[in-house]
């Protein structure tokens, strides 16, 4: 049988509970859909653990073929969806461990991990245990925020620090990090000097309305060729008109439309690994929000499939 299952097999409302009704298990898979429910490391809205579900739920409404690429991005690349991670509330150390030790064992089999969030403290770990594999990484990472602040109350590990305690841990190529959509009022200068002080490519919203995607692109694919590359979503990126259901929003940013257009000018980089997270469904009218970012994992998985047709013809 072919997955994801079409609604001549079963009707869309008939979910299995899995991501476009993937199934769990499959000896050749190459890409995986992990749950990482974590979000006790958030600063003020909580109930991104809730996140997966909606997503998943969303993705009832998706179609497998995605016509931009001409790609079955699911089928090609044998996905399964293993559920969610039985992570620890209030204890994000033993949290990091769960999610390093699976993304790491599916990263040892070849198989590219899609983490669903949580909050964006889940990261780091995904990152941790790419970098043990791979080496330091590239990393593109779309937010409204840099999420490079030190401590908050005197805790090192929360959503507004996996990447600067990434730099701290040599897990990334600073040179070869952008963080695309940055925008919005800070503390103070340094919430955005900090980033490029550590030799990161800060690409504030106001820049990609002024410079143009294809400039940006141009430009990171010059930059990061063919280092094995991460890459990051954080729903906020886009403006809250367009997915509301995040936990720090911030006004000003792309439409969906936009969003969309521009991941999906991101071929040709050597992808690991994926993450989407802060969806909050409690503040996401009609699932608008759980929608576009079902439609980002459905661009995410075309991106795998393209770099496994590339492996092949090599």
């Amino acid at each position: 049988m072919q997955y994801p299952l079409s609604p001549d097999v079963k009707p869309e409302f008939c979910t299995s509970g899995t991501f476009m009704r993937l199934p769990s298990v499959r000896d050749d898979a190459r890409l995986a859909v992990v749950g990482m429910p974590y979000d006790t490391a958030a600063s003020y809205r909580v109930g991104a653990r809730f996140g997966p579900q909606a997503i998943r739920q969303a993705s009832m409404l998706l179609f497998p073929y995605n016509p931009v690429h001409k790609v079955y991005p699911f089928e090609e690349t044998r996905a399964v969806d293993l559920g969610d991670l039985p992570i620890v509330p209030h204890n994000i150390q033993r949290s990091y461990e769960l999610i390093e030790q699976t993304v790491g064992d599916l990263l040892s089999q070849g198989i590219v991990p899609v983490g669903l969030g949580g909050d964006h403290s889940v990261t780091l770990a995904s990152l941790r245990a790419a970098c043990k594999a791979y080496g330091p990484l590239a990393l593109i990472h779309f937010d409204s925020h840099c999420d490079v602040w030190d401590t908050y109350y005197g805790e090192k590990y929360w959503h507004g620090s996996p990447f600067i305690r990434a730099n701290e841990e040599k897990l990334l190529e600073p040179t070869k990090v952008f963080q695309l959509g940055i925008r919005g009022t800070l503390n103070d200068p340094g919430d955005v000097d900090e980033a490029l002080e550590m030799g990161f490519q800060v690409v504030t919203m106001s820049d990609l309305r002024r410079r143009g995607m294809d400039d940006v692109v141009a430009q990171m694919r010059e930059t990061i060729g063919d280092t094995p590359c991460f890459l990051t979503f954080d729903i906020d990126f886009v403006d809250p008109a367009f997915a509301p259901g995040t936990g720090t929003p911030e006004v000003g940013g792309y439409s969906s439309f936009e969003t969309l257009e521009l991941v999906r000018k991101l071929t040709g980089f050597n992808y690991v690994g994926f993450d989407l997270v802060e969806v909050l469904p409690t503040y996401d009218q009609s699932q608008i929000t759980a929608m576009l970012a079902a439609t980002l994992v459905h661009e995410f998985a075309s991106h795998a499939a393209l770099g496994l047709r590339r492996a092949n013809q090599k």
